[in-house]
């Protein structure tokens, strides 16, 4: 019965005179940064939460740097796409000349040079004579093949400053430099020959057409348009004189 007693007591004594087990601190949030300081050796934490920054920091600036040079490249991309279009809108798809649109963009900016440094520029207008035919009996495969054939030939009798042009059509416009009015007439005399002259192969046969042209001298730098427009009124003065020419 003593024993029992002593057995309680003892129990309750060291119940009594245990210490309560120590608490744990609250842990650190767990971050990227907080890891690394807590696992870097040999500095404070104050040093290490500076080489994290600076490590970070350094790490931002190669990914923006890298994302900067890829819209760089992306941006040359996109120019030189948009240089190409813009090319390609002032050229004719079928033959490869200046369209329209880039031949009046060039006679613009001829017409400034001249008006800088001097020079004479004279424009000559063609037309094909019989160009119609062609369609209407070989179809317009042929006649694509007659317009392709003239740019040839047009472009193989022009000096390399002077610019060839298909307006639209069967028309077609040269600019020449620095001839005088008899010199320009004698060209564009020649480039009638040698149109005329020209065979084009079709199926069994060939094909032949004739031109007529008509020039004109850009004497006013600021007149562009009105010189362009008596070239063309002189090729159809010309075509008309030819009789039985027309086209």
């Amino acid at each position: 019965m003593r024993g029992k007693t002593a057995e309680r007591q003892t129990q309750r004594t060291g119940a009594a005179g245990r210490k309560p087990a120590p608490t744990r601190p609250p842990e650190e949030p767990s971050t990227p940064l907080a890891a690394a300081v807590r696992k870097a050796p040999g500095r404070s934490q104050p040093g290490r939460l500076a080489d994290e920054a600076d490590r970070l920091e350094a790490d931002v600036a190669k990914t923006l740097a890298r994302e900067v040079a890829r819209l760089e490249a992306e941006l040359a991309a996109m120019r030189a796409r948009l240089a190409e279009l813009e090319a390609h809108a002032d050229r004719d798809p079928l033959t490869g000349l200046l369209n329209r649109r880039g031949f009046e963009r060039e006679l613009l900016r001829a017409s400034a040079h001249v008006r800088r440094y001097g020079g004479r520029l004279v424009l000559v207008y063609l037309d094909l004579d019989g160009f119609k035919p062609v369609n209407d009996t070989h179809g317009h495969a042929a006649g694509d093949a007659v317009l392709q054939a003239v740019a040839a030939v047009l472009q193989g009798h022009v000096r390399a400053s002077d610019l060839v042009a298909r307006l639209g059509g069967d028309e077609f416009a040269v600019l020449l430099w620095n001839l005088s009015d008899p010199d320009a007439e004698t060209k564009a005399a020649m480039l009638e020959t040698m149109i005329a002259a020209a065979r084009v192969p079709w199926r069994e046969g060939e094909i032949a057409v004739g031109a007529s042209a008509g020039t004109a001298a850009l004497t006013d730098p600021d007149a562009a348009a009105e010189a362009l427009a008596r070239a063309d009124a002189a090729m159809y003065a010309r075509k008309r004189r030819r009789s039985g020419r027309g086209g």
